[in-house]
């Protein structure tokens, strides 16, 4: 294959969602964050797909989905620099980065044994206090969440 040929590495998709640029090693938690594995959608993903960026990296294309906030919330979580791409009649319509917002509810859960969303039926609520090192603080026993420790809602 010469340098100039290009390869489609993941189908197409007539109608749907593609999430770009996932970090690679980042793919399943998508999957698992979104619920991916529970839906009868046809889903393509490709994984460690070369890219100048980030060396490696995953997509994921869902046909005929396409994402509430609260979904794109959970997507920053794990893979804070992907990118959402809107498609319709095999044609990208929308192209949106995902970013993590400074506060959200009901996505993750509390390390904190003892705070009240472990405890009782209370929605979770955390602001980020550091989105590169993703520093979650609760808004209810102000303990620090980071990446290494974070549970995703189901």
């Amino acid at each position: 294959m010469t340098k100039d040929t290009k390869e489609l590495r993941v189908s197409a998709i007539k109608n749907g969602t593609a999430i770009d640029h996932i970090p690679a090693d980042s793919l399943f938690n998508v999957i698992n964050i979104l619920g991916l594995d529970k839906i009868q959608n046809t889903i393509t993903f490709g994984t460690n797909l070369d890219s100048q960026t980030q060396g490696k990296k995953a997509i994921i294309k869902i046909s005929e989905k396409y994402f509430e906030k609260s979904e794109i919330n959970k997507i920053a979580l794990v893979a804070p620099n992907a990118k959402l791409n809107i498609i319709k009649d095999y044609e990208v319509v929308q192209k949106q980065i995902i970013e993590l917002p400074d506060s959200f509810q009901g996505i993750v859960k509390c390390v904190n044994p003892k705070c009240i969303t472990n405890v009782e039926n209370v929605k979770t609520k955390f602001t980020v206090v550091d989105k590169k090192e993703l520093k979650l603080k609760c808004h209810y026993c102000e303990k620090i969440t980071n990446k290494n420790n974070i549970e995703v809602v189901k």
